[in-house]
Order: C-alpha cells, then structure tokens, then sequence
C-alpha cells in the first residue's frame, strides 16, 4: 500500500525497487511489527548495518529518508500513533566535488573511439551536460535536428530542454544512417537484436574507450 501510494506521486519504478528492498531488509532483521519498532531499533539497525556493509554517511542517510517517509505514511494512515524516526536527525554528509574531464582528456576519448556510436554518445554527453540516466531515455524522435536541441526527462520526471553543438549533430546523423534496425531508441547496443543500450552499457563502453 505504502509503493502504491508512492508511485501515485510520481516516484519511477528504480526508486520503488530501492524503497521496497531497503524497508524489507529492515523488517527481515527486526521481525517485528510495525507497532512495536522503537527509535531504538532504528537506530541500533542503522549503526549495525553501517559497520557490517561499511557503508557511506550518505547510504545510511538515504536509507534514514526512506524510513521516515515510511513512517510518516504509516502515521498518516493511522496505522501507528507516532513516527519513531521524528528523532533521528538527518546524518551529515560531506560535500565532494566531482572532478570534471579535462578537454584533453576529452580529446583522447573521442581520438581512442572506433565505432561512430561511441564517438556520438561522448559528443552528445559533453556537449549537454545531461546525465547517463537521461541519455539512455532518449528516442530519435526527441532529437530535434535544426534547432540542434532535444527534451530530457530527469529526476522526478521533470523535462527539460538540452542543446547540442554542430560536431554533435554531424555525429549522431551519421551514427543514425550506419544503423539498419528498426528501433526507436537513440542509442542501441552494438550486438543485434540491438536492444536500447542501458546505463550500464554506457559505463561499459566509456570505460573501454
């Protein structure tokens, strides 16, 4: 009831899958009841798994989030009386920077390409700033070709609109016209039956390059 709930609001399939694993392991370790779990338990199965998996500050956080939205829902609905994660605080976590490529660096990746496929998909990502995750969701027919420019659906569903350069677009022409199969996605997997090419695939073939 708590995922139906969830995805009403809009949450996509992988942060449901997440949401689910992580509060089952929690009540698979506990074996309690959702009355009977304390701000104790919760604390105590936080630190414990934090040792055992060694985990960051931020995967414990995120997990902290999931059981207060859990919570808070259960007290919405009358299933509990009071939330006992009100009194775990937020964990604090630090701030990193992510190192950005060097155009050097970018030079050599598209100099070590051998497929035109990859050599578009290195443009594409450089030239807009937009995440794997959104990449890989893109159809042809989302790419507009004269204005030099496609919408992207991000975090929350959130669309919005990208640009790309001329080196881009000479590229992922030529990209699209090496192809012969019928699928609507902008990126495929290099094997038939050329399935649309998955975040990982992406990590694959960058990491390659």
């Amino acid at each position: 009831a708590f995922l139906s709930a969830k995805k009403i609001v809009g949450c996509s399939d992988k942060t449901l899958k997440y949401y689910r694993a992580t509060i089952y392991h929690l009540f698979l370790c506990l074996q309690k009841s959702v009355r009977s779990i304390s701000t104790a338990d919760l604390r105590l199965y936080l630190s414990d798994y934090q040792s055992q998996k060694s985990s960051s500050k931020v995967t414990i956080d995120n997990m902290r989030r999931i059981f207060s939205s859990f919570f808070a829902w259960l007290e919405d609905e009358d299933y509990i009386v009071k939330s006992p994660v009100r009194r775990i605080h937020r964990v604090r976590t630090d701030i990193l920077i992510k190192e950005t490529i060097s155009d050097e660096s970018l030079e050599l990746l598209r100099d070590a390409c051998t497929e035109i496929r990859d050599l578009a998909l290195i443009d594409i990502l450089a030239s807009t700033g937009m995440r794997v995750g959104e990449l890989v969701k893109l159809n042809i027919s989302d790419i507009d070709f004269a204005h030099k420019e496609c919408v992207v659906l991000g975090k929350g569903n959130k669309q919005r609109k990208v640009y790309f350069d001329a080196k881009t677009k000479i590229h992922l022409q030529q990209y699209l016209s090496s192809r012969d199969d019928d699928n609507e996605a902008l990126f495929v997997s290099m094997l038939a039956p050329h399935n649309r090419l998955e975040i990982s695939g992406v990590e694959i073939a960058l990491r390659k390059i």
